[in-house]
């Protein structure tokens, strides 16, 4: 059985690529720091606790499981607190990334699946992104991850890696079967947070900006389930290994939904209120960031099972109804 180290195993992305992995007939082997990733989520293959600032660590635990690959979603994934403390962002994400490159090349590891972000993209007047436009990062955070592309480039063409960076929009949802779900502490994330104020959880969100040159005046993102981006990363993880050469593509739906609308959807799908506030816009944040997808579908084949707001958000006031209560398996973030 091939097995694939998974970077973030223990969070809210990389839990659900482990259970797709596994499906597929991969070995996932999670390296956690359990930061913000939970320990209750590794459950589809052998745990390595360990930080990817701590070399000796990594490269023991690369080492002993000789993987093929690796799937990489460790990090700090904030735009708003990268503002505020950019060396966190640079020493965790790039920092991080750096000795996972050199434990990989010391073990011979060369085939890497990197978890990288529309955020790279900048501010542009299209439509819809797509990957040709210019990369222009306007936070720390989404300059961790473009500084990581241009290593992992760097890398292919000195040493001979194999890698793709995967950018995707909003991941959103949770494991249509209840084995996961998203779960921050604190919870920032807009879905999650509506539910929770539709189960009493919460009095009220915040809506952070209602003046940006929308149709409603509330950031508009593009949402993608976070099975279907597990999904994404299986396909490109076969394409690697059989040899093929990628590109670096986005993960989406290739459709933006405002604020209001994501609320107005939770009302739906919940059949209770969500209570709201305004409130000033949030440093880094864009108005609009919605997919050209179509160059996932036609390399990775990639097309989403759950193409509506309301089917994403289903799944996770499913999860929320039958396992947070529960105290059961809740994941971080991980990416």
């Amino acid at each position: 059985m091939t097995t694939v180290i998974v970077t973030g195993g223990a969070g809210y992305i990389g839990s659900h690529a482990c259970k797709a992995l596994a499906a597929a007939g991969y070995r996932p082997v999670t390296f956690d720091n359990l930061d913000t990733g939970h320990r209750r989520a590794v459950r589809w293959g052998p745990f390595e606790p360990g930080d990817l600032l701590d070399l000796p660590r990594l490269q023991e635990a690369l080492d002993r499981h000789r993987p093929a690959a690796v799937l990489h979603f460790a990090g700090c994934a904030y735009v708003g607190e990268s503002v505020g403390d950019p060396l966190k962002y640079y020493r965790t994400n790039l920092g991080g990334t750096l000795n996972l490159l050199v434990a990989m090349r010391r073990s011979g590891v060369r085939h890497l699946v990197f978890s990288s972000s529309c955020t790279t993209y900048g501010r542009h007047d299209a439509a819809r992104l797509s990957e040709g436009l210019a990369q222009r990062p306007e936070s720390p955070y989404a300059a961790s991850k473009h500084m990581i592309e241009r290593v992992l480039a760097d890398c292919a063409q000195a040493y001979g890696l194999r890698s793709v960076a995967l950018r995707y929009f909003n991941a959103a949802g949770a494991d249509p079967d209840g084995d996961s779900g998203e779960a921050h502490d604190p919870e920032t994330h807009l879905i999650p947070r509506a539910l929770m104020a539709a189960a009493g959880e919460l009095e009220q969100i915040e809506i952070f900006g209602t003046r940006y040159p929308t149709p409603d005046g509330t950031c508009v993102r593009d949402y993608v389930h976070v099975s279907d981006l597990a999904a994404g990363h299986v396909s490109a993880l076969r394409l690697l290994l059989a040899g093929r050469t990628l590109p670096a593509m986005n993960l989406g739906l290739g459709r933006g939904y405002s604020v209001r609308e994501v609320i107005a959807a939770v009302e739906r799908v919940t059949g209770r209120s969500v209570a709201t506030r305004e409130a000033p816009p949030r440093p880094g944040d864009h108005a609009v960031l919605v997919a050209d997808a179509g160059l996932a579908r036609r390399v990775l084949g990639f097309t989403p099972r759950f193409a509506t707001l309301e089917a994403m958000v289903a799944t996770a006031w499913d999860w929320l109804r039958g396992h947070r209560a529960l105290g059961s398996v809740a994941t971080g973030c991980g990416a």
